[in-house]
């Protein structure tokens, strides 16, 4: 069989429609600004390697057709790290599984210190995260008190918070101190929830996601590919994001860490996760979709640039909460030199 028939057999679907799939997506996504169904964010997951080039190009301009050429920056820093009595398999910072990350806080200085650091580089984003299940009195006071200090330093950078779920009443304390953004992660697709966190539901993570949309404040919502899923898991998770029509989507990529009952996880291939970046923008053409944990040990250098021009628009530079990041600069220069605009913080208020 020719490479032109075996593509024509791959682009028919249950119906008999031989419409191929990047060119549905020419003219429904670039051209009209809808995003792909799970159907059709499927048979982008299954494109072969020859394809992603012209995958890539498509979701580039699908990005710059409908969100701009700027790119936001974004600094994170863990408030509270490790003692999380959830069972999150991929994560070292729960209490429940023998890896190294030890339960630790961050005092008021050091926040203003990350704080001011991130501002440095340029970044509008500044997000204050804590390992708990949700936070408790101590911790919203925390919050508080280092918010008011970050604004007493004259930083006036936009601040979002990563602080597990939350009661109705702490969505209301996070919108009067200040908060603009809520990141809380569904982590995976719903189907395959159930094998990654037993400890909660994938539902009690909506209902927060939920609220915070419904407070106003802006939602991050995304997860981390590479747990397990299946390639139809992977599409019935970027339509559930789609319909959650989140302001921000972070793309993370796992890192297997030791102690955990994902430390043995092969790690994703860098076309895999190109293909991916690339399927979640036909999937939201409208949403900001953010390199976050794993890119680095994923795609490289390359791969990084290569995901910017492939439907990536918004970055998180230096560090992340138990991982090493690569320096911020190399980052802020492969946007200059991708000419590549960092967004304003004016831009963002």
């Amino acid at each position: 069989m020719t490479a032109a028939a075996e593509r024509t057999g791959a682009d028919r679907d249950s119906t008999g429609d031989s419409t191929d799939v990047l060119a549905l997506a020419r003219e429904q996504v670039l051209e009209r600004g809808v995003g792909l169904d799970e159907a059709r964010v499927l048979e982008i997951l299954r494109l072969p390697d020859d394809r992603m080039p012209e995958l890539l190009e498509l979701a580039h301009q699908v990005r710059m057709r409908w969100c701009g050429p700027e790119v936001e920056v974004e600094g994170i820093v863990s408030l509270k790290t490790g003692g999380c009595p959830e069972d999150c398999h991929f994560c070292s910072q729960s209490g429940q599984f023998p890896s190294p990350v030890r339960s630790a806080w961050l005092d008021i200085p050091g926040l203003v210190r990350a704080a001011r650091e991130t501002a440095a580089t340029g970044a509008s984003e500044f997000c204050i995260v804590a390992a708990v299940r949700g936070p408790d009195k101590r911790l919203m006071s925390q919050v508080r008190d280092g918010i008011a200090a970050i604004r007493e330093d004259g930083n006036d950078i936009q601040i979002a918070c990563s602080l597990g779920m939350l009661t109705p009443e702490q969505v209301e304390e996070l919108v009067a101190m200040g908060v603009h953004r809520y990141n809380h992660n569904l982590e995976t697709a719903r189907s395959h929830f159930p094998s990654v966190v037993t400890t909660h539901s994938w539902e009690e993570r909506w209902e927060t996601l939920r609220m915070v949309h419904d407070a106003g404040m802006e939602v991050c919502c995304g997860g981390i590919i590479g747990m397990g899923e299946t390639v139809e898991q992977r599409a019935e998770f970027a339509v559930q994001l789609a319909e959650l029509d989140p302001h921000e989507v972070p793309m993370n990529f796992l890192i297997p860490q030791p102690g955990t009952p994902y430390e043995n996880f092969e790690i994703v291939q860098g076309p895999d996760a190109l293909r991916t970046v690339a399927a979640f923008r036909l999937a939201m053409p409208r949403t900001m979709l953010r390199f976050a944990g794993g890119r680095e040990l994923t795609l490289g250098d390359l791969g990084a640039e290569q995901g910017m021009l492939g439907g990536i628009n918004a970055i998180i530079v230096g560090n992340y909460l138990t991982n090493l990041g690569r320096p911020a600069q190399q980052d802020l220069d492969m946007l200059t030199e991708l000419n590549m605009p960092i967004k304003a913080l004016s831009d963002t208020l």
